[in-house]
């Protein structure tokens, strides 16, 4: 028995990465959009057209879709867009309208969308070059809630609302809990806050028909962490790698480049962004010399290294402590030479009264 060789036809039993996850990972193209381009024969490895996404991928492969190098893998990146009413979330259309990716700078390469929004529909919409990561972020599972602020014509009661919190069924859809907020009602229509964690095709605007409201306008708010804040329509905004790594947590580790963490393994220290080692501080007057001189002091005032300290020019001197006993001085001194002056006038007077 022989080993076959592993071939483009012939998926790796073990290691490597699926072909489909490489190219999201690339930013080429999600999963699905990977595996259509496969199925046309444009996507090829180590010089042979791919037959299965099934194949996996090992290190030095030389993948290439439409014959250009999908190249080293970059690091992730995501902008948050302020998208506006009137585009469609998808790179191209059969009818020619305007799409979200004309829009934006030629200079971010290729991106994708993390979900859609839809033609009528504006708001925040995230963009990102990794495939899989778009992937992740889309999954229910993530737990991330994506809310809106809508505003919809009819009447309905706030029991009928609330009643979404726990799911509902829509032309056979089942759909999940569905937080609703009234914030205000103007004459015929309603503004509400809406929150969900599924994000299925027209799920708000069909689950608020369901209970007599009609959407006529709807803006997306944020989406999990990533709030579409200041941002003015048509905007966009590139989220900080730091902020990046930050919100996404343990959901999509990153490492200190920007690239996905492979399960077990742990980003290593920073050492760009390290703190900074607090500088030595000078020398105080009562340490050993060495150290530059406090600001305002005179160098002689430092100790030097006998250990007896000199007195700065300008300093007054220190007073006396007061169990310190005074200096004697030669006017004290009764023996002094002021003593001897008294004693020879009191002699001289004695000779004159003899």
């Amino acid at each position: 028995m022989t080993d076959t060789p592993s071939t483009p036809d012939t998926p790796e039993e073990e290691g490597g990465e699926r072909i489909a996850k490489v190219l999201a990972h690339a930013g080429i193209a999600s999963r699905r959009e990977a595996e259509r381009l496969i199925e046309k024969g444009r996507v090829s490895v180590n010089g042979e057209i791919l037959r299965t996404p099934a194949f996996k991928v090992m290190a030095g492969d030389d993948v290439r879709v439409d014959g250009e190098s999908i190249g080293q893998r970059p690091p992730t990146r995501v902008w948050r867009y302020h998208k506006p009413v009137g585009l469609l979330t998808t790179h191209s259309d059969p009818q020619g309208r305007d799409t979200v990716f004309q829009t934006l700078p030629q200079d971010m390469g290729r991106v994708i969308s993390v979900g859609r929004l839809d033609l009528n529909s504006e708001g925040l919409l995230l963009l990102t070059n990794d495939g899989e990561l778009a992937r992740v972020l889309e999954l229910p599972s993530t737990g991330w809630t994506r809310r809106y602020r809508v505003r919809a014509y009819g009447n309905a009661s706030d029991k009928a609302l609330a009643e979404l919190e726990n799911g509902t069924v829509v032309d056979g859809v089942v759909y999940g809990p569905v937080e609703v907020t009234v914030d205000r009602r103007t004459g015929a229509n309603v503004w509400l806050t809406v929150g969900i964690k599924e994000g299925k095709n027209r799920e708000v605007r069909k689950v608020l028909q369901s209970v007599g409201l009609t959407v006529n306008r709807l803006m997306r708010v944020a989406y999990g962490p990533f709030q579409l804040g200041s941002l003015k329509r048509g905007e966009i905004s590139e989220s900080k790698l730091s902020v990046l790594r930050d919100q996404l947590g343990k959901l999509y580790p990153l490492d200190t480049d920007g690239l996905p963490l492979k399960p077990g393994e742990t980003a290593k220290p920073d050492t760009r962004t390290g703190t900074a080692k607090a500088k030595p501080k000078a020398n105080r007057p009562h340490q050993k010399s060495g150290g530059k001189p406090r600001a305002g002091l005179d160098a002689d005032s430092i100790m030097p290294a006998g250990g007896k300290s000199k007195t700065a020019k300008g300093w007054a001197k220190a007073k006396p402590k007061a169990n310190e006993k005074p200096k004697s001085s030669k006017r004290s001194d009764p023996k002094g030479s002021g003593g001897k002056k008294a004693e020879g006038r009191k002699d001289a007077d004695r000779r004159r009264r003899s």
